[in-house]
């Protein structure tokens, strides 16, 4: 016989397989294999169908595609025999899924077989259908299914309702049809059945809200008898485990009296006695007993109300706190998180065993532990558990301390009684762990100082004494060099010092050291360095007798590799050199930071907006706030914030930029004479405006006059566009590209008084529904367009609960007003509106392009509608 034909034995082939070395020989044998099955298959041989296709179902675990044996299945499921209809059956299991077209063909075949007289047949049927069911499937057979929960046989009993469980998840619905078989489960004897009943009676309720409140009624003392008896029941060997009678009988009614317990008072009280028993009663020195324990306080901690109930919970996961086994330990604290907001007084009993666990060997339970802590800090414990968490900081590991040092610096900064100790318990985060604190830590800190002005010396001479044992740490340091940098002199003179400080001299040589030491450092960063560069300018002030040595240690620097550094060193170096006069008042000590806007901006809280010309708020993304200035001063970047002082149209800024007088004349002759801001002389020096009148100052005339009426702007459109000049109504020349922003679009229509109009367009339109887009513009903000979205209904039906979203890409920035109506009346008869508006920042680059989701209720159904929108009017 060949080794590879039809009949071969399930044995040999895997024997065969098995012998193989390689994979491409093993190939070669399933190749072989599949071919003599397709053989087999088109001659119909029925001799060895079974044997096939248990050949297939194991090439088929093996990663092959086995997709020709599927009609194998059905084959062998219609033969009368039983032996065929298991290989069948297992095939159709392991073969197909429900979403083959194929399992159609097999619904009679099971229908017949659930009605067989031979239960094992019935019992492979449901057996299938409750792995492959699918809701057409479950429609069809759901009688049949319902009509075995009350089969004689406990085991089709048993079976019937694993089914029945994946006919109510697939066709909800079905679920009332089920509810009196499935309630009548649950006075079963037999524990296979009562199990798979109880399941059956927890699924329904989460799908089914009649089954909730009829389970409600009609099975609580059930259920709570049963567990009684249960819990007190003898030794039966038949249940026993470590001790325990069947404790996934335990576990499966526990969950359905949580789920029924759940949101009701009186069935909540009906429980709590056996839950009380069950949760004394139980040894928790075997793991099954530690699972009922663990189900018992996760029902407890879910029904209604009870504070007795749940002090005892809670002890009980105290005591799994203690287990040696990580896995209890770990569930434990899992469950603890959730219990303290409903008992926090309760777990807070608990709190040294669970500052132990934060010190565990075990990674994840250090970081349930720590956020557990994290949970129960609050002003009366926050100093104890702080203590005990930097103590902790000192030994951890490497791979701990960032989440260490992060949840410390969260629990000081919120719960923090008074500044000192913050300074205090910061400094000790930063001596141990300051290379793993985040930037917004130690810019805080500096925050938190600037607004201490009592402590001011006692910061300045702690830092410097934890930078002398702690010079490692970045953060440190860079805090030291700042504070050094801004209260030297006090740390010299011992100015503010407290009644617990201990006195200790340093002279103005040492407080340079340490600078010197922090940017010498090979490990120290640009932004430390940057640092150290600026407190030592400010230091050259106020020790003058270590100036020349602070100016030979900058000078250092001007031959930097690091452009920001040499920068930096070849200008401060000028200011100690050429600027005596005036370094004083260059390196003045920081003002005072608004610590409250400080908070509200780390926390995202500050709206950040810039006025238009008609003083309506835009929203900056990057959260820079700029003051109302003219187009063009926007246009040529001059309004900057680095001049907060001065205001765009006082021209103090732009006498410096042109180096002429801009200020108004007091006096002029003629009544042509007028007198001009500076920014109107600029707006006269780019032809922008009305022509100018004749100017009293020699260099404005320079600036803006030319040859045959011609405006200076000539001069500079060959900087740009020197092909491009085209004359002006007012007989200069046009503006150049630069100016391209305050000129009419050619390609949009202007309407009177140069506003710009733009067609309305059919923005989404549906067999019910269409969407109307209108446009306008704010005058002198061409960026941002205002978008009135009209609605109109085109069914018979009214549309409630009429919900409006829309999306852009980053470019864009989108804000939507509140709609005139959430309901859309219906066949035209009524519209609502909404207004949008879309500020584009590649204005003149990119056009508008939008998606929509609209969302309403017809009928009580809800419907949802989605479309995307890229005709868009050009140059919005």
């Amino acid at each position: 016989m060949n080794p590879f034909s039809s009949g071969t034995r399930l044995r040999d082939m895997i024997r065969a397989i098995r012998a193989c070395k390689t994979a491409a020989e093993e190939r070669g044998v399933v190749r072989k294999e599949c071919a003599a099955i397709r053989a087999a298959i088109s001659e119909n041989d029925q001799d060895y169908r079974h044997r096939n296709l248990a050949k297939l179902m194991f090439i088929h675990m093996l990663g092959y595609p086995t997709h020709f044996g599927q009609m194998e299945c059905l084959k062998l499921i219609a033969h009368p025999g039983f032996p065929e209809k298991r290989i069948g059956y297992l095939g159709l299991m392991l073969l197909l899924d429900e979403r083959q077209e194929v399992l159609m063909l097999v619904t009679n075949s099971i229908k017949q077989d659930l009605n067989h007289t031979n239960q094992y047949i019935v019992g492979l049927a449901l057996c299938a259908l409750g792995n492959i069911c699918s809701a057409d499937m479950a429609r069809d057979l759901a009688p049949e299914v319902e009509r075995l929960l009350q089969f004689r046989d406990p085991n089709i009993r048993k079976k019937a309702a694993l089914c029945s469980i994946r006919i109510i998840k697939k066709v909800p619905e079905l679920a009332e049809n089920f509810m009196n078989p499935a309630a009548a489960l649950l006075k079963e004897k037999h524990h296979g059945v009562l199990l798979t009943g109880v399941q059956l009676c927890t699924d329904m309720c989460k799908v089914s809200t009649e089954a909730l409140e009829h389970f409600r009624k009609k099975c609580v003392d059930g259920l709570v008898k049963v567990l009684k008896d249960l819990s007190n029941s003898p030794y039966a060997p038949e249940y026993d485990v470590s001790g325990i009678t069947d404790p996934f009988l335990h576990i499966r009614l526990i969950k359905l009296l949580s789920v029924l317990g759940q949101g009701d008072t009186d069935t909540s009280d009906a429980m709590n006695d056996i839950l009380a028993q069950v949760a004394t009663k139980t040894e928790s020195n075997k793991n099954a007993g530690n699972a009922i324990l663990y189900e018992c306080v996760a029902t407890i901690m879910t029904i209604e109300d009870n504070s007795g109930l749940r002090v005892l919970a809670i002890n009980i996961l105290g005591r799994f706190l203690s287990s040696r086994d990580n896995n209890i330990r770990y569930v434990a604290l899992n469950m603890l998180m959730k219990a303290i907001s409903l008992d926090s007084q309760a777990v807070q009993r608990h709190r040294a065993t669970i500052l132990e666990c934060v010190k565990d060997s075990d990674a994840s339970i250090r970081k349930r532990a720590l956020e557990l802590v994290y949970l129960l800090v609050n002003e009366s414990n926050v100093k104890s558990l702080t203590k005990e968490l930097i103590d902790y900081l000192e030994v951890s590991d490497p791979e701990f301390k960032g989440d260490l040092t992060s949840k410390i610096c969260s629990i000081v900064e919120k719960f923090s009684p008074e500044k000192i100790w913050y300074i205090d318990q910061m400094l000790k985060v930063l001596s141990e762990a300051g290379n793993f604190v985040k930037d917004e830590v130690w810019h805080s800190l500096i925050v938190v100082i600037t607004n201490a002005s009592n402590l001011h010396g006692y910061s300045v001479r702690s830092l410097y004494k934890a930078a002398q044992t702690a010079n490692e740490q970045e953060t440190l340091i860079r805090v030291t060099v700042w504070c050094i940098g801004e209260y030297g002199e006090m740390l010299v003179n011992n100015s503010g010092v407290l009644d617990m400080e201990d006195p200790i001299t340093v002279t103005e040589a040492d407080a340079v050291d340490v600078v010197e030491t922090a940017i010498g450092r090979h490990s120290s960063d640009l932004t430390t360095q940057a640092m150290c560069l600026i407190s030592l300018l400010k230091l050259s002030s106020r020790f003058t007798s270590c100036s020349k040595r602070i100016n030979d240690i900058i000078s250092q620097y001007k031959g930097s590799l690091v452009l920001e550094l040499q920068q930096r060193a070849m200008e401060f170096n000028s200011v100690i050199e050429k600027h005596a006069k005036i370094r004083s008042s260059l390196v003045e000590r920081m003002p005072v930071l608004d610590e409250a806007t400080y908070s509200e901006r780390r926390s995202g809280s500050v709206p950040t907006t810039v006025s238009t010309s008609q003083g309506a708020p835009l929203k900056l993304p990057n959260g820079v706030s700029k003051p109302t200035s003219s187009p063009l001063i926007d246009l040529l970047d001059l309004s900057s914030d680095d001049i907060p002082a001065a205001s765009p149209s006082d021209g103090k800024f732009l006498q410096d930029l042109l180096g002429v007088d801009l200020s108004p004349a007091s006096s002029q002759q003629g009544t042509n004479q007028i007198q001009k801001s500076g920014t109107d002389v600029l707006l006269d020096l780019l032809s922008i405006g009305t022509p100018p009148a004749q100017s009293s100052s020699p260099a404005l005339d320079m600036l803006s006059s030319g040859q045959n009426g011609k405006s200076s702007v000539d001069l500079l459109d060959k900087l740009v566009s020197p092909s491009t000049q085209t004359s002006s109504p007012l007989g200069s020349s046009s503006m150049m590209d630069l100016l391209d922003g305050f000129r009419p679009n050619p390609s949009v229509p202007v309407a009177k008084g140069n506003s710009p109009t733009y067609p309305s367009i059919v923005a989404f339109d549906s067999s019910s529904l269409k969407v109307t887009f209108s446009f306008s513009k704010e005058s002198g903000n061409p960026q941002t367009t205002v978008i009135e979205a009209q609605f109109i209904n085109k069914s018979p039906d009214v549309f409630s609960n009429f919900i409006f979203q829309a999306a852009v890409p980053k470019f864009l920035q989108l804000q939507l007003d509140p709609a005139s109506s959430n309901t859309l009346p219906a066949s035209g008869n009524g519209s609502i509106t909404q207004k949008m508006r879309v500020s584009n920042s590649q204005h003149g680059k990119k056009s508008l392009i939008m998606r929509i989701r609209i969302s309403y209720k017809v009928n009580d159904k809800d419907v949802l509608e989605e479309g995307q929108i890229s005709n868009f009017p050009r140059n919005l």
